[in-house]
């Protein structure tokens, strides 16, 4: 992939720079603010507004502490500004505590419009119809692949599926029971593929692969899948373009509650590269990596760090989130001039205690 030029990579910054300057000035105003972030600011010595300049200004605020989103009231997140508008909350998985929960009021349909842009109208046929064979209950992804569908033309077929149960039989070593559960959630999207005309599906490489052994999902029709979860490497994504669903658009991506979704770079069949590069949708979210014993200092280009994730919406500001996984940095590339991370993986202090289940 050509590396982005030097004046986009500029320009990018300089827009990321205004874009910080335009969120700190709504989410610490008293007119426009959330009372958590009101509340934050009458305890600082000085007035975030005045303060902070660009996005390097945003250390002079810490660290966001995941402990913020676990519990309520929910609506201490809530800007003044958009308070006539209908809410919605949506709740991380759950695997290192009580779920962190996050408002939303039009972020999740923005992300996927923006993220709908970058699919081929040839893999991703608009007026194909979907299966969401994922997460659901109080996680974003439920209503944000619909929107995808519906904005694309199509119509989106869903399935129940509970990580948190799955995780629950992980933990207590109920092997027989997780894979009754994963072969019931598989045989409900079998199901719908064969009662209706799919053209395109969301799911997570285990389920996908499961998916898989059952039926030839070329042969069912499916020109388009994208594909997220923690699984997703690049011993995966070459098993999945060679034997999982060749001829298939196969599109890897990164996306949480608290960030919203990263596209990976672009993959070129006359030169395949199976590493899973992936770029934050900036200035709406940054992503830095970090030295994880100072996270202040920032790693060279293709150095492992962790992930600092920063989200600039008007719904929702999060400034310098220590995130639960590492990666490799990567350059900027000319789709996406900003930096990116590869070979992203649960944070290697943490993978033994958190469960990846479904994903």
């Amino acid at each position: 992939m050509k590396p982005a030029a030097h004046d986009k990579i500029e320009a990018a910054r300089r827009a990321l720079d205004a874009h910080v300057r335009e969120m700190v000035a709504w989410h610490f105003s008293p007119e426009t603010g959330c009372p958590f972030w009101l509340d934050y600011a009458a305890k600082l010595d000085f007035d975030p507004r005045e303060r902070i300049h660009g996005y390097a200004d945003l250390s002079v605020l810490g660290h966001f502490e995941d402990e913020w989103l676990r519990g309520g009231p929910v609506r201490r997140w809530v800007p003044k500004g958009l308070a006539d508008r209908p809410v919605a909350v949506f709740e991380t998985g759950g695997t290192t505590g009580i779920p962190k929960s996050r408002i939303n009021i039009e972020d999740f349909r923005i992300d996927y419009e923006m993220f709908s842009e970058t699919l081929s109208d040839e893999s991703f046929p608009r007026g194909s119809d979907w299966l969401m064979l994922g997460p659901t209950g109080p996680r974003r992804l439920r209503l944000a692949i619909e929107h995808l569908a519906q904005v694309r033309g199509g119509i989106a077929f869903h399935v129940d599926l509970d990580p948190r149960w799955v995780n629950r039989l992980i933990k207590d070593g109920r092997f027989r029971e997780l894979e009754a559960y994963k072969d019931h959630v598989v045989e409900q999207g079998l199901k719908i593929l064969k009662a209706h005309e799919i053209g395109c599906v969301f799911t997570t490489p285990k389920l996908l692969e499961a998916l898989s052994a059952k039926i030839s999902l070329p042969k069912y029709g499916i020109t388009g899948i994208f594909c997220g979860g923690t699984e997703m490497n690049a011993q995966f994504h070459r098993f999945a373009r060679e034997e999982l669903v060749p001829g298939i658009d196969f599109v890897p991506t990164y996306g949480n509650t608290l960030m919203g979704l990263a596209c990976s770079r672009p993959f070129d069949p006359a030169a395949p590269d199976y590493t899973i590069a992936y770029y934050p949708p900036a200035p709406r979210a940054v992503i830095e990596i970090v030295d994880p014993a100072d996270p202040a200092r920032g790693v060279d280009y293709g150095a492992t760090g962790r992930v600092l994730l920063t989200t600039l919406t008007r719904e929702f500001f999060m400034p310098r989130f220590l995130e639960r996984d590492e990666g490799e940095r990567e350059r900027p590339i000319e789709p996406y001039p900003w930096d990116g991370v590869s070979s992203l993986r649960l944070y290697a202090p943490l993978a033994e205690s958190v469960v990846v289940g479904v994903y």
